[in-house]
Formats: structure tokens, C-alpha cells, sequence
């Protein structure tokens, strides 16, 4: 019997590229980077992005980032349970605040030093250089001071700490430290200097770092083809290969063949294009997961709030790293220095007095849970469905510390009230549905992110993710990106 001939190769009707890249958001912008630096000058790249290229002058006129409704591409089961994604060019780099903490040497080995979920298959000093090299792209803000081992200086210097960061810096030296961000705290030639009025999803002074200001040139260069509102149905895989990608763009069904295929479209859609695609795992979904996140509104007395310089001020690491991981999860504490995000009672009433109320976030690690999952909605298969069932019992053990949290930092800070304790709905931040892990039975992705099964396959992102470290995602995720295409392209 003849085979019949597949589309990509010869003989056939589809193109055919070295490399397709399924996103265009932190994973496969820094990949993308990075393989160009690399590749030859022959070298044919496709990127598909399921939505448009919003520019930054049409997201402030309509006042969201992104023309494509959220709606349009998942389905939350459990709408208790906030998800934040923004389709289009640049993907969630649109909508993030900026964060860029790196993650502690000790959230890479909780197995091997807490006995507590599982250790990542790399550690803090593999990814050190590449967390400074994202910081460079970034141009990150950043203390002369840092609670984690770094061999270069931010970019950036530090944002201006507010009253109650500078009271808890004074007293917790080595405990307090000046927030790391790519929010710019001086002019860049590119970004203007942040506002600090609070509405950093769409940044009105393009202040922040996002694909589009930061690494839009990449996707000019002559190697790299993009193709806009191209939504990707499954990769197509042949012999135990990648072949290429099945994707619709204008309602019709096309094919592309290439000799790399790399997924980078988030833990809500790498884990859907792999189910779509046939390719079985039993963890596959499984293990959707991001911070417990507990908001706490203090009265303080006599000091006032909200004269940083940015949206976030301060990140506090008394209660992060230590032997306490043993029993319950570690936290990061942020501190707000802009009560929008709160509107309502976020500030006090009493005559002078308004601005004596600082808003803190206790951010805490979880180990995930089979139960939170991505899935295929059933009703329309390009939709992605998420369905959170709860944290796990060890971060909620690690929020019941709050109290003592508190009672620690009025050593430093003159609370007169605790006015509001409540969980937030997100933390903004989506992870897990696509391990990472040296063992095939239960992982999906080896250490460098190539799929366990199909060697050309990568799966690039905070779904490769593990563990949630109370860290911000998003350092690590381009990290990540740097570290795989450097493996890949050695």
C-alpha cells in the first residue's frame, strides 16, 4: 500500500520552517530571542498568534489590552476562582503589573530540603546567568541589596520606598528590600518613568517592559514570519515526532510543517493543544496551580501610605526561606503603595488621616493539587476549560501563620487596626498543567522542557512549573526560555 504523502513534505502543498513557535507572550518572545541570535541566516521561522496586534494607542482608547474577550478562548468552571489572560501579540506581557522576582535557591529543592512536593530538575545557580540576562532585556529596578545570590547588579536603580517600607526596611535590614521590577524607575530611551497611579495592566506611560516595547523587533527580522489571529488546533505528530501544526486563521484550516515545534502559550493553552493533539499523559491538565494570595488592610498610626513611586514598593522575606517550609508554605509579603486596586476602603475616613492605611498581600506557596485541572471544553473543543477545586492544606497552613506575621512587623510599624483579612480571588499568575521532571512517568517535559516523547517538541512556560514558589512566575518563565533554547541550540 502506498503511504500518503503528509503536508511539509515533499511533494506536498503546506511550507515547511526550521522552527514554528505557538505564542508570542514571555516564553516564546525570549525563546525566539535567543534561537535568532543563533540560527543561521537561511534559517525559516513561523510564529502562530491566536489574536491581534493590539498597538498600546488603541489599548488606552478602549481602555483594555487586548480586543479579543477572554471568553473567546477558555471556559472557567469554577468562576470563584479568577484566571487573567490578554490574547494578542505580546500575550500577558500586555496585562502584567511587571513583577520580576527571582525565585529562592530553596523553592528549586522543597523535597530534598523540606521534604514537602517535589524538587525542580534544575536548580537556582542553573539559571542565575539567565535571570540576569532577562533583567538586562527588562532593564529591571532593583536593590544594591538582594535576598537570594546574584553575580550582577540590577539594571535599574531601586524604586523610592514609601514611610511604612522604609519603617520595615530600618528594622528588618536583611529581611525588607526595595521591590524588583520592570517598571522603570528612571527613563530608558524607550519606556518613560512609571506614574505610580495604580493602572499598571495598561501602564498610560508605557513604563513597564512588555514584548511589544521590549522585543518587538525580533518579529521584524527577515528569518521569522508572523501570522496574526492563526489559532493552533493540535500539533501534528508522525513516527513519534513533531511534524507540524494544524492552526485556522480565516476560517479555513491550514498545515505547517517544520523540524522544531515549540509551544509557548501558556499553562491554560499548552496543556489544551496538547490534549487536542492526541498526545496522552495522565498529568496532562493536572496540577493547575498559582499562590494563595491573602490581602490585609492595616491602620497605622501617625505614618502615611502611598509615597513610593510605584505601584508596589516593598517585598518582605522574613517569612520565606527556613525550616519552617517543613510544615507549612513559605510567604512573600508585598506591600501597596496605591489604593486602587482596593477603590473602596483603601482609604480611611478619619479627618487627616486618609493616607494612615497600608494594604499588604501575604503571598504564599502551594503544592499542587490532580484535582485543579485545564481541560477540552466538551460544549466547543477550541476552548479551554479550568476547574479549581482548592489550595492545598499546606499553603492554607502557611496563611494561618498571619497573625504572628503581623504581630512581627509591629515591631516595626504602629498598627493601630487590622480592618480587612480576605483571600484574594488570583494572583495573576498561572502555572502547572505541563510538568517539568526527569522521570517520563510523572512529568511531561524533561529539565530543558523538551516533551519526554517527542524530542522536537517543546513546551515552554509556567506550565512547566512544578511547584508555585511565592515568587513571581514571570522572571523565571523567560529564564526558562533562555535556558532551553541554550540546550537546544548547543
Amino acid at each position: 500500500m502506498r503511504r500518503r504523502i503528509r503536508r511539509g513534505e515533499p511533494g506536498s502543498m503546506s511550507p515547511r520552517y526550521d522552527l514554528i513557535i505557538v505564542g508570542t507572550g514571555f516564553a516564546g518572545s525570549f525563546f525566539l530571542m535567543r534561537y535568532l541570535q543563533r540560527a543561521p541566516a537561511q534559517a525559516r521561522v513561523l510564529v502562530l498568534e491566536r489574536g491581534s496586534r493590539d498597538t498600546k494607542s488603541w489599548q488606552l482608547q478602549n481602555r483594555r489590552t487586548s480586543s479579543m474577550d477572554p471568553k473567546e478562548v477558555f471556559v472557567n468552571a469554577t468562576p470563584s476562582k479568577e484566571w487573567y489572560t490578554s490574547p494578542g501579540f505580546g500575550g500577558n506581557s500586555k496585562c502584567w503589573l511587571g513583577g520580576t522576582t527571582r525565585m529562592m535557591p530553596g523553592d528549586f529543592k522543597l523535597a530534598t530540603r523540606y521534604g514537602v512536593g517535589v524538587d525542580w530538575p534544575m536548580s537556582y545557580d542553573d539559571l542565575e546567568a539567565h535571570y540576569c540576562e532577562v533583567e538586562q532585556v527588562m532593564l529591571v529596578s532593583g536593590p544594591s541589596d538582594s535576598p537570594m545570590p546574584r553575580s550582577r547588579p540590577f539594571p535599574l536603580p531601586p524604586h523610592r520606598l514609601s514611610d511604612p517600607d522604609a519603617l520595615l526596611k530600618q528594622r528588618f535590614p536583611d529581611g525588607w528590600f526595595n521591590v524588583a521590577t520592570s517598571r522603570a524607575s528612571v527613563a530608558t530611551g524607550k519606556r518613560g518613568v512609571c506614574c505610580a497611579t495604580g493602572v499598571c495592566e495598561l501602564c498610560p506611560v508605557d513604563a513597564k517592559f512588555t514584548v511589544q516595547n521590549g522585543l518587538a523587533s525580533i518579529y521584524d527580522d527577515p528569518r521569522v514570519e508572523l501570522q496574526l489571529n492563526a489559532e493552533v488546533d493540535a500539533v501534528d505528530t508522525v513516527a513519534g515526532a513533531a511534524a507540524g501544526v494544524n492552526f485556522t486563521r480565516a476560517g479555513r484550516s491550514e498545515h505547517a510543517a517544520a523540524d522544531l515545534v515549540v509551544l509557548g502559550a501558556s499553562a491554560l493553552f499548552n496543556p489544551h493543544i496538547l490534549l487536542r493533539s492526541g498526545i496522552k499523559h495522565p498529568l496532562i491538565g493536572k496540577r493547575l496551580h498559582e499562590q494563595l494570595p491573602i490581602d490585609v488592610v492595616l491602620d497605622l498610626k501617625g505614618v502615611k501610605s502611598y509615597n513610593g513611586s510605584t505601584i508596589l514598593t516593598g517585598l518582605g522575606y522574613l517569612f520565606y526561606e527556613g525550616e519552617h517550609r517543613r510544615d507549612h508554605a513559605a510567604c512573600m509579603i508585598e506591600t501597596w503603595n496605591s489604593p486602587f486596586p482596593y477603590k473602596m476602603g483603601a482609604l480611611r475616613s478619619d479627618d487627616g488621616r486618609w493616607n494612615e492605611r497600608l494594604i499588604i498581600r501575604f503571598l504564599f506557596d502551594d503544592v499542587p493539587r490532580e484535582d485543579n485541572t485545564v481541560s477540552v471544553n466538551l460544549r466547543d473543543p477550541r476552548l479551554a476549560e479550568t476547574r479549581f477545586v482548592d489550595y492545598s492544606d499546606y499553603a492554607k497552613r502557611g496563611a494561618a501563620q498571619i497573625p504572628k506575621m503581623i504581630d512581627v512587623l509591629s515591631q516595626a510599624l504602629p498598627i493601630e487596626n487590622i480592618c480587612v483579612t480576605e483571600m484574594g480571588t488570583t494572583a495573576a499568575h498561572i502555572q502547572g498543567t505541563a510538568l517539568m521532571g526527569d522521570d517520563p512517568a510523572t512529568s511531561i517535559v524533561d529539565r530543558h522542557l523538551v516533551h519526554h516523547q517527542y524530542r522536537n517538541l517543546l513546551v515552554l512556560g509556567a506550565s512547566a512549573f512544578p511547584t508555585a514558589s511565592p515568587a513571581y512566575p514571570t522572571l523565571t518563565v523567560s529564564a526558562l526560555s533562555l535556558w532551553a533554547a541554550d540546550h537546544l541550540l548547543s
